[in-house]
């Protein structure tokens, strides 16, 4: 009989007889968890069994994201990097604590979990590295085209971020978001400026109030120039002028800032004398006078050296003789009927009017009329635009005694009564419409015929006594001539 001695166990004590051991839920690689968990998506945990704990390691890596994509600040990063190292170590600790973790893995097993764990972890912090390279990559364009201006390009560059550019570099994102929001109220702004372009006070100044805070964050100052510019470019081509009247003097009286802002002034200055000029030639136009020459005279008085001045002097010339006019005409309204204009206590000038000076001076006669009617047509005029003098003219009275006649009368025929004959006595005043001014006050005494061989008056009563022992020459044309003609022809 052959005994036969049992074959040595294959690895001598200490190890279990029944190594390598199964894998199982208790036998875990702490290199493969820790690269699981690396992916931030619980893939360690997982590996072990632990569906519990990789819910929970999901669950904080979706919250933390999330805060990170919504708050976009540098702690954010830094809190999820914090969790990123916390669940790769917790996993690293818990895989080394279990029961088989002490002898390890061998052979395939252990690489297949390695590749598992490196295949699922790599391509995402790979993604993850990729996506904050391409989201700096159009923060530069976003950068580029905020330096040169462009908002267009602004808005086309970071069209191109989605949710996996700001889950990898929420912060970064966030700053094109930020240039996004300046181009857009950028937009407003423009809209503002337009609108308050056509003379809207209100809509001019949320306009700049809108630039303002664009303004205030650092970068913007070339998109917010843009748009400053093309709004101060438009300002002298607008379709009202006095709508840019309205701009400029809103821009000349706008407190300064000290920023790029300040720019309107000097804007408002090149541009306010076409507005100015082309406000009075649309009122000029529309007849209304009075604003037509205040627009031209703010010209002359605030760019008294500038080429339009010219035509505004021009334009307060027209207008101001306009209004002396239409003035003057509104005080000899009512020249007839022997009734004195109004001219006569409130004289007015119309620089128009030719001046006072030697030969025919054609006049506006007011007042007495029952002689100045009787004046040469060349000298008389109903015009103003045509008159170089107003003579006024008050009730006629007795003049210088010509001579005394006795005449009887029927009651008392041996009783003749004695008639004094006087000139025709009119005190007159006699003002230059040119100025204005009074240039004779006397009394125009008109000669004529006297002592008739019948003498006509009339008689009140049944009882005849007489006729008035004061009488009137009896004045002619060529009398009444005479006595005007020193006033009129010089």
């Amino acid at each position: 009989m052959n005994d036969q001695t049992p074959a040595p166990p294959p690895y001598p004590p200490p190890y279990p007889p029944s190594y390598p051991p199964r894998l199982g839920a208790h036998v875990y690689d702490p290199l493969a968890v820790g690269l699981g968990n690396a992916s931030l998506l619980g893939l360690g945990y997982f590996m072990m069994g632990r569906r519990k704990l990789a819910v929970a390691a999901v669950t904080g890596s979706a919250v933390l994201v999330s805060v990170l994509v919504s708050v976009a600040r540098p702690w954010c990063e830094i809190a999820v990097l914090g969790w990123w190292v916390a669940v790769v170590a917790h996993g690293w600790y818990a895989a080394g604590r279990g029961a088989g973790g002490r002898h390890g893995l061998r052979g395939p097993a252990l690489r297949k979990r390695r590749l598992i764990a490196l295949g699922v972890t790599v391509p995402v912090l790979l993604g993850v590295g990729l996506l904050r390279y391409d989201a700096s990559r159009i923060e530069r364009s976003v950068d580029e085209a905020r330096e040169s201006g462009d908002c267009a390009r602004v808005l086309a560059a970071q069209g191109r971020v989605w949710f996996g550019h700001r889950a990898a570099d929420a912060p970064l994102t966030a700053r094109g978001d930020r240039t996004v929001d300046a181009c857009q109220r950028l937009r407003t702004a423009k809209g503002e400026l337009t609108a308050g372009s056509a003379g809207d006070i209100g809509e001019l100044k949320a306009g700049f109030d809108t630039l303002s805070s664009v303004l205030a964050e650092p970068g913007n100052d070339r998109t917010a120039g843009v748009v400053l510019d093309g709004f101060l470019d438009g300002v002298p081509e607008g379709k009202n002028p006095c709508d840019a009247v309205t701009v400029t003097d809103w821009l000349s009286n706008r407190p300064p800032t000290r920023d790029a802002l300040d720019r309107s002034r000097d804007a408002a200055r090149r541009a306010a004398p076409a507005a100015l000029v082309g406000c009075g030639d649309d009122l000029t136009a529309a007849r209304d006078w009075a604003k037509a020459r205040t627009n031209y005279q703010r010209l002359l008085d605030g760019y008294p050296g500038h080429e339009l001045a010219a035509d505004a002097r021009k334009g307060v010339r027209k207008a101001t003789l306009t209004i002396e006019l239409a003035h003057v005409r509104g005080l000899l309204e009512d020249t007839t009927g022997g009734t004195r204009a109004d001219y006569c206590s409130k004289p007015a000038k119309y620089s128009g009017a030719p001046p006072y000076r030697k030969g025919v001076n054609r006049a506006m006669f007011t007042g007495n009329d029952e002689y100045t009617d009787k004046l040469p047509a060349r000298w008389r005029t109903t015009d103003a635009a045509r008159a170089v003098l107003v003579v006024c003219a008050d009730d006629d009275k007795n003049g210088d005694g010509v001579q005394t006649c006795p005449y009887e009368n029927k009651l008392t025929p041996n009783f003749p009564r004695n008639v004094t004959f006087h000139k025709i006595a009119i005190p007159v005043k006699v003002y230059e419409l040119r100025t204005g001014k009074l240039v004779a006050d006397r009394r125009v005494q008109i000669s004529g015929t006297s002592c008739p061989r019948v003498l006509s008056y009339t008689t009140y009563g049944p009882t005849d006594f007489g006729p008035p022992s004061d009488q009137y020459v009896k004045a002619s044309k060529d009398d009444v001539r005479s006595a005007f003609e020193p006033l009129i022809d010089r």
